[in-house]
Parts: C-alpha cells; structure tokens; sequence
C-alpha cells in the first residue's frame, strides 16, 4: 500500500445540485468556498445555466479561476424529452435540444453530459428498439457536436433510473455504434457499484476512452459514507493515466458546504492500493 493524496491527483470539480439562483452573490460566494476548500471547477445542470445567467457564470467562474468541466442534461427529461421515445417527434425535439445545448457548452468550455435523457423501459420496453433510436439520435448529435467542438459523454446509469446502457460495456458498445469521435464514455462510482461485477475491471476495459468521471458513494451521501471502494476506482483511473476532472457527487447527508469540504478531507487522506496497469485497447 502506498499513500496518495487523492485530492491533489485529479482535478477537482463539485456538482451544484442545486445551484444558487439568488444573484450574483451567492454564486460568488460559492464559487469562492469551493475554490478556497481546493475544488478547480463546477458541474451543474443544463438548466441551472439557464437560472443563472450564461455571462454571469463565465464572469464569475473566471473571477475564481474555477472551469465549468462539464454539464449535466437530465433536467430535460422532466420537460418530456426523451431519445428512445416511440414518437418521432418527441426524438427530433430531443435531439434539437442537445444540439442548442452544444452551443452553451462550447461556451463554458464544457463537455456535455447524457444520461437520462436516454429514457426508461416504460418510454420503450424493448431494449433493441430503444437502443437503435438512441444510437440514431446520437449519430445527429455527434455530427453536431465535431462542429461545435464539444465532446458528448454517455454516462451508464443504473437500471433503476434508466432504462437503458447501464453498464459500462453496454455504453462501450452504443458508442461504438454512434461511430463518432465527439461521443465517448465516461463513469459513476454510484451506479458501478450497482452494475458492474467489478468496477475496477470496468475502469481497465474502457481505459482512455473514459472522459469524465462522477465520484459518488453508493449511498449518495458524503464520500466515506458507503460501501463503494473509491480507492480502487481512483487508484484504476491513475493506472490509465486519467487526465481529466473528477467531480464529486453528493446529494444526501449534510448541506453543501460540509458535504464539500468532508469530502476534500476524506479524499486528501486516502490511501489507494497499487492496481498493476494492464495493457489498454487503443
């Protein structure tokens, strides 16, 4: 065992998931805690840009010289979008959206995140339908996403909140089928540890594919708090040689502020075990 300071390893981002609409102080205010506790960036959702102001996050973000990494779409399924819906219609409004969303992504130099949006079985109980329409859909999308120059991240999301895709095998092979280079895979420690038979094998098997990461307890609640072995997911994606943001997701437990800063703490004292590099797909 060799002792890492998990903190310093990667960039640092932490998920707002309720961001501050009230004005421009308190998103100074927060921008400013979060940068002081060690944090290098913010991911919020696409609509939480919108409640906020486009210019006033870019203004405020570059005052604390904090990144906006990447931005989160499943909001928009509440407003009834969905990729793998039976309705054409409903599709093509979903795939306009993301195409909008590019443009604000761009801006913030941020990735796009799409992992809801995908829909649930009751939207298309069969999986090979639904996955034809989401590949189709994504195929538009990442044509427009290499004109923007924005990456687009299919995150696997547990099968108890999306349908579809819910391992990382799964979106290695969506992805693949899209065909395009500004759609790649990233991961969540929260729904690994539901999904995947061995998370840290996951890690391996996608390799320098992964282009994002989420790092949440099985629980939701404050790193440390669960059962997911964070030190092993982290000290994986170290053998990869990872170089991206790594945002911490927490939304059970404590108000923000604690939840952030226990969460520093915990990372800043951890100890990954040795993980041997294997060999990655190029």
């Amino acid at each position: 065992m060799t002792t890492s300071n998990a903190a310093s390893m990667f960039p640092l981002s932490y998920i707002l998931v309720n961001p501050p609409t009230s004005g421009d102080t308190e998103l100074r205010q927060t921008l400013g805690y979060l940068r002081k506790l060690g944090y290098r960036g913010i991911e919020l959702d696409i609509a939480g840009v919108s409640a906020i102001g486009l210019e006033l996050l870019k203004a405020c973000a570059a005052e604390f010289d904090m990144a906006i990494p990447s931005l989160l779409t499943g909001g928009a399924y509440a407003q009834g979008l969905c990729l793998s819906s039976p309705s054409l219609p409903v599709r093509k409004k979903t795939v306009t959206a993301l195409i909008s969303f590019l443009e604000v992504a761009r801006r913030l130099d941020a990735i796009l995140v799409v992992g809801l949006l995908q829909g649930l079985r009751s939207d298309e109980p069969d999986a090979r339908i639904a996955n034809d329409r989401i590949v189709e859909c994504l195929r538009e999308v990442g044509a427009a996403a290499q004109e923007h120059g924005v990456q687009v991240v299919l995150e696997p999301v547990n099968h108890l909140q999306v349908g579809f895709n819910n391992s990382v095998g799964e979106v290695l092979t969506t992805i693949a089928r899209v065909a395009s280079p500004a759609v790649g895979p990233m991961i969540d420690t929260l729904h690994m540890h539901i999904e995947e038979r061995s998370p840290v094998r996951s890690v391996l098997d996608a390799g320098k594919k992964i282009r994002h990461v989420h790092l949440c307890e099985s629980n939701g609640g404050p790193l440390g708090s669960g059962n997911a072995d964070l030190a092993a997911i982290l000290q994986a994606l170290k053998s990869i040689d990872y170089q991206y943001f790594v945002s911490v997701k927490i939304y059970r437990g404590p108000e923000w502020r604690e939840a952030a800063e226990r969460a520093i703490e915990y990372l800043a004292a951890l100890v990954l075990p040795e993980t041997t590099k294997q060999k990655q797909e190029p």
